[in-house]
């Protein structure tokens, strides 16, 4: 009867492990695979489209450089406003690059929402909408032949944006290299 007892209770024992210890490898299977999805397709677009929306801000800013050394939207009462030439260029450069970057930003926050690390939408990211919707309503006009330029009330969050972005992408490359068992070297 003990023998009886004692192997059912190690039989038992035995299924209980292997149970546990499948819940724990499709847990971490999961885990993995949310982020995977959170690098590929919220964190990882995200870095580059605001990588690539800095440096080129940067090469028109070097492009068209202000006299007083001024990036070339900021300028305020009393100061030299933009001339027609660079009016014309910076609605180009909205139109044809920044409009279409912000849409693709604002995109992947529309889309993928549900893939942040955080549980609540990030203030910075609620400010990156904003200024792809404020880009859409001046093109809009642009386009119906209201030439003006209308700065929005703050200018584009560029570097808390690629801060946020960057921290949240290095963040869960850690915990996919610890979910597959790696080492990630920093350099």
């Amino acid at each position: 009867m003990n023998a009886a007892i004692i192997t059912v209770g190690l039989a038992f024992a035995g299924y209980l492990v292997t149970y546990l210890n499948t819940l724990r490898l499709t847990q971490r299977q999961e885990r993995l695979a949310r982020v995977n999805r959170q690098l590929s397709e919220l964190y990882g677009p995200l870095l580059a489209l605001t990588e690539i929306n800095s440096r080129v801000y940067h090469a028109f800013s070097e492009r068209h450089p202000r006299p007083d050394g001024r990036s070339p939207l900021q300028h305020g009462p009393g100061e030299t406003p933009l001339t027609e030439e660079e009016l014309g260029e910076w609605r180009l450069w909205i139109t044809k690059v920044f409009l279409p970057n912000h849409r693709a930003m604002r995109d992947i926050l529309v889309n993928k929402a549900d893939l942040l690390s955080e549980p609540h939408m990030p203030p910075i990211l609620l400010e990156v909408y904003a200024h792809a919707s404020w880009h859409e309503i001046v093109v809009t006009r642009w386009e119906q032949g209201d030439l003006t330029l209308e700065q929005p009330s703050q200018p584009f969050p560029m570097t808390e944006i690629r801060r946020y972005v960057r921290e949240g992408f290095d963040r869960l490359k850690q915990e996919q290299a610890a979910l597959l068992g790696h080492r990630r070297r920093h350099s």
